[in-house]
């Protein structure tokens, strides 16, 4: 289980290796994703709060990266955080997301992106519930929610 502290380590002194690395060049990128998409995961974008079609969604599932597939997080750690954006307790993985000291508008945030891709989803804070205390504030942009099947249906 990822804590604050692992977050900081990985965001300072380097990420965790990723299982695979899809590159593309921004030409492919803005052929396979919407206008939305990319400005938000290629150009570091944030959609508004309360906007987003994954926001109020708590259906069984895996959130993957809407750029290359990659699992990021499970539908099982996803809360609600009043913040406006999908927010989880951990990655699915400790090597799906890599994490960068974000000095932006005034503040340092942590970054949080796909590893795989480098997508941009959002950023991590350290007030999340326990036992974590992490919180995920993702962008519905940067996912998609994969659907667990229905059992006995």
């Amino acid at each position: 289980m990822l804590t604050w502290k692992d977050v900081i380590h990985y965001a300072v002194s380097g990420n965790p290796t990723p299982d695979r690395r899809v590159e593309k060049t921004e030409a492919e990128w803005k052929d396979i994703l919407s206008p939305e998409q990319f400005r938000i995961t290629r150009q570091k974008g944030t959609e508004s709060p309360h906007s987003g079609a994954l926001c109020s969604i708590y259906e069984a599932g895996k959130y993957a990266c809407i750029c290359c597939g990659t699992p990021l997080f499970d539908s099982t750690i996803k809360f609600d955080s009043g913040t406006g954006w999908p927010s989880f307790t951990q990655p699915i993985e400790a090597n799906a997301i890599k994490y960068k000291k974000d000095g932006s508008y005034g503040m340092v945030r942590v970054e949080v992106m796909c590893n795989t891709c480098d997508a941009h989803l959002g950023h991590v804070f350290p007030d999340g519930p326990e036992p974590t205390g992490l919180r995920y504030c993702i962008n519905s942009e940067s996912m998609e929610l994969l659907k667990e099947a229905k059992v006995n249906e």
